[in-house]
């Protein structure tokens, strides 16, 4: 099932501006080249294929993204570039009914795929599921050199991009998680408010939704050690467990905050209308750590189960 952002439908003509072979890891698919450069070759490395044409504005912004993360992946994936008006009677074969539509295959097959020009973050958690980073794609070194951008520096990068490019709507999302890790959650939230449909529902828009509501949660509430304390005391003090929890998953240590929620589900199911439940599905939407939410949802799913 192909998904994603609203498409490019209108015909009004423009001068192309994505260039296809600007590395060994972009080439242009055609109808002679498909069998054995995307479908066989697909059975080494995965094969992203790229539906665009040179009048589709959508495709303009999306086409520079690929080929920027076909050229940083070097070689963990290949990016294969179809214009749909040279290539009408393969655009057909897949029934591609809008532009942009990007499909990946992998060992011949199509896995997966979507439909519009994604953010820079969405396409990033989309090849996670499908690819991974060849050893030695990125220079160490050279990353060490590199200063590590604090959430105030970043917010300050982000208002002037915003302020050069206001039609890129995905640099408010990464403005307003720069924002709520800076600790500005209520500017956080207006920016997240103000992201257009398609953003709104993008998994990190979602998962920081998530991270407010739980910050949110916290206010006039007692410091991490009042509640160890209190824990301590009485180890079924609900409320303390509760929000240690949340204080634990938001601060460095989210396995020990999640423990929290999961002794309450198991010894106190129903206390405070089944809070713990409720805690633990939100957790797991601010998670990003793939492992660590598979692994508690499925202690979870034993308790309840």
């Amino acid at each position: 099932m192909l998904h994603g952002a609203p498409t490019c439908l209108g015909f009004i003509h423009l001068e192309p501006t994505v260039n296809a072979a600007v590395s060994p890891h972009i080439f242009d698919v055609d109808q002679d080249n498909f069998e054995t450069e995307v479908l066989q070759a697909s059975l080494k490395t995965p094969v992203l294929v790229d539906f665009w044409a040179t009048w589709c504005g959508p495709c303009k912004s999306l086409g520079p993204l690929l080929e920027k993360l076909a050229t940083e992946y070097n070689g963990a994936f290949r990016l294969g570039k179809v214009d749909v008006d040279k290539n009408q009677e393969l655009a057909g074969v897949f029934g591609i009914r809008s532009i942009p539509t990007v499909i990946m295959v992998k060992d011949g097959q199509i896995l997966d795929g979507f439909a519009g020009a994604l953010p820079e973050g969405q396409l990033r958690e989309f090849l996670s599921r499908h690819v991974q980073p060849l050893e030695g794609d990125f220079e160490e070194e050279e990353l060490e050199d590199l200063p590590a951008e604090s959430p105030e520096q970043a917010i300050n990068r982000l208002q002037q991009e915003l302020a050069s490019n206001p039609d890129r709507p995905e640099l408010k999302l990464d403005l307003a998680i720069a924002l709520a890790q800076a600790g500005h959650a209520a500017a956080a939230e207006a920016e997240l408010n103000g992201l257009p449909a398609n953003l709104a529902t993008d998994s990190r828009a979602v998962r920081l939704r998530s991270q407010l509501d739980l910050a949110r949660s916290l206010e006039s509430t007692p410091p991490m050690e009042v509640l160890q304390q209190r824990v301590h005391t009485n180890p079924q003090d609900w409320e303390a467990h509760d929000l240690l929890g949340a204080r634990l998953l938001l601060g460095d240590d989210p396995a020990a905050g999640l423990e929290h929620w999961l002794l309450i589900l198991e010894k106190a199911r129903d206390w405070s209308d089944g809070q713990a439940k409720k805690r633990l599905l939100a957790a797991f939407n601010t998670l990003d750590d793939t492992e660590l939410v598979g692994r508690y949802r499925r202690r979870m799913a034993s308790l309840l189960f």
